[in-house]
Formats: C-alpha cells, structure tokens, sequence
C-alpha cells in the first residue's frame, strides 16, 4: 500500500468518520497485514481469518472499517455452503486519497508489525535495508518519494497468493517523512540517541 499526503479535506464530520479519512485507519497490525493479503489476491472474510490465524469476527470487523475508508473493495460475490460471501481486493494507490493526520499512529503499528515480521525472517538469506535521517533538499526529496512510491506500487504488482507454486514470502517496509527541524527523538523511550546517519544492507 502506497500513501502520500493529498491536499487537505474540509467538511464537517464526526471523529469517527474522520479517523476513517486519515492514517489512523491504518494504525492497527491486523489492518496491515490483511491490506497486504488482499493485495496479492481476493479473499473473504472466512478466508482471510484461515490465512492469518484471526477469527471471522475480527477479521470482518477490519474489513469493513477498510472498506468504509476506500482502502478495501468488493471485487467479487461467490456461492459459498448456501449463501453469498464477498470477496474483498487493495488497490496500493488507495491510500493516497487519506488525509496525512494521524502518520505518528500509523508508523508505531508498521513498527509493530516489524518486529513480528523481524521474527519469521529465513535463515540465510540476503537482505537489503536502508535507515537513514538526512537533509535532503524539496527537489531531491520530491525524486525519492517518487522512487519510494514506485517501489511500493512494484512490490504490490508482483504480488501473488499464499503458497503460489515458485513464490517466497518477503517482507517490506517503506516509509519516507518529513521531519520537524531541529527536533530530537533522543528522550523518546526506547529510541537511541545516537546521531543522525543512515545504514544500509
């Protein structure tokens, strides 16, 4: 899923709808990881509980809040046992319609999902990351976004379902911010001080 921060919206609305207009729907884990399911490929709410070990419930809740806030679609209805099940799909670009509002939220829950993801990594096998805090200046900063968003656009192109014959699961985690000048996470429980600089693998 790609984010970027669009022009900002006016209207008077109640706090929940807000909350479904901004980053903050995004701030939960399960969220995370069932945009990234539907991004390789349509499920259901029961399918999707199987595939992440969720129950239905749950499951069907998140997708709802999705669907409310434009991130998730219905892209097909099947004859299930009887009755008629949904089948939801992610568009990456989805996410460039939501306000900017709510951003810290959401990178604590990518955080998150991080260091579950950090868990599961293959013995072995080679990595690439980068972390890095620069000053960059608009024009270079506007040419990594693009990059950034392409990447993410890519990464959700090749995606395919679960256990597809010849494909591996793979973790990504990009995000590109701006920061408050002069500002320090140094006191920040949990965050090194250590100065600014990048690290790449």
């Amino acid at each position: 899923m790609t984010v970027r921060s669009p022009a900002d919206q006016t209207g008077e609305v109640s706090e929940d709808r807000t909350r479904l207009r901004d980053l903050r729907v995004l701030a939960h884990p399960l969220r995370l990881r069932l945009l990234s399911l539907l991004g390789g490929g349509a499920y259901s709410a029961a399918e999707a509980a199987r595939e992440l070990g969720e129950t239905q419930a749950n499951v069907s809740y998140h997708l709802r809040r999705l669907q409310e806030s434009g991130l998730a679609y219905v892209s097909e209805e099947v004859a299930i046992r009887g009755g008629r099940a949904k089948r939801y799909r992610h568009d990456p670009t989805s996410g460039e319609t939501l306000d900017s509002e709510g951003a810290p939220d959401l990178f604590l829950a990518m955080a998150a999902e991080l260091a579950r993801r950090a868990a599961l990594v293959a013995p072995g096998t080679a990595t690439t990351f980068t972390d890095a805090e620069f000053w960059l200046r608009e024009a270079d900063h506007r040419a990594v976004a693009s990059l950034v968003r392409q990447a993410g656009i890519a990464l959700a192109d090749a995606a395919v379902p679960p256990h597809t014959a010849g494909a591996r699961p793979v973790a990504a985690t990009l995000a590109l911010f701006e920061l408050t000048p002069g500002a320090s996470a140094g006191g920040v429980a949990g965050v090194p001080g250590d100065d600014a600089g990048t690290a790449r693998g």
